[in-house]
């Protein structure tokens, strides 16, 4: 677990996708929700304490994310949820530009490396779903799709939302009608067709033309 930080947080994220459609419709899901989403943060931290970003900068984020979205729970104020998601997504994009910074490091492609380019995409994932929450907070219709078009879009339709888009795969039945929405979506192609064409080519090169030992 401390050689590989990354590959902890990054199995509880994929997990997460699996639980997340359990916790949605019930007032103690969303608690747990709650709950689950700490654990998450302080795994992000953990992350950013290994690499060279600041971990001072990524605690000024993470524990007012986490008061803000405990007292949200408590208290039924959207917006402060809304500056909740605002402080997570800093935080996880923070994260995704330190793992970066580390796997662009040097010339030398490792199996921890490896691992940090999967979590690098589940970070930009995850910070572009909350930035989608917040613009929908802010600005209530941001989103349509199948079923009610006014109705505000679920955390995992959000979320869903980021993964197509990163991965280039398309929309799919998720659309962003009004201007922060559409510029918040043309970020996130651009960010997921620059992470494949510039981070995970490189290392991929650098994978692929690692001379091979010398026999002794």
């Amino acid at each position: 677990m401390r050689r590989h930080p990354s590959a902890i947080l990054l199995v509880v994220q994929l997990v997460s996708i699996l639980c997340y459609p359990l916790m949605e419709n019930t007032d103690t899901g969303r608690a747990l929700f709650g709950t689950f989403g700490v654990a998450v943060v302080s795994l992000v931290v953990w992350v950013i304490n290994r690499g060279p970003m600041r971990s001072w900068f990524a605690w000024g984020l993470a524990v007012p994310a986490v008061v803000l979205s405990l007292c949200a729970n408590l208290v039924p104020m959207p917006g402060l949820l809304a500056f909740s998601h605002l402080l997570e997504s800093l935080l996880y994009f923070y994260a995704a530009v330190g793992l970066i910074f580390y796997m662009l490091g040097d010339h030398r492609v490792t199996n921890d490396e490896l691992i940090a380019a999967a979590t690098t995409f589940t970070l930009l994932a995850w910070g572009f779903a909350y930035a989608f929450s917040v613009c929908q907070a802010w600005s209530p219709g941001s989103f349509s799709g199948v079923g009610l078009a006014q109705h505000p879009r679920t955390w995992l339709e959000l979320l869903f939302l980021s993964f197509s888009m990163l991965s280039g795969v398309g929309l799919s039945d998720i659309t962003p009608v009004t201007p922060p929405a559409r510029a918040l979506s043309m970020l996130g192609m651009f960010c997921g067709v620059m992470y494949l064409a510039v981070v995970v080519s490189r290392l991929i090169a650098l994978k692929v033309m690692r001379p091979s030992t010398p026999p002794v």
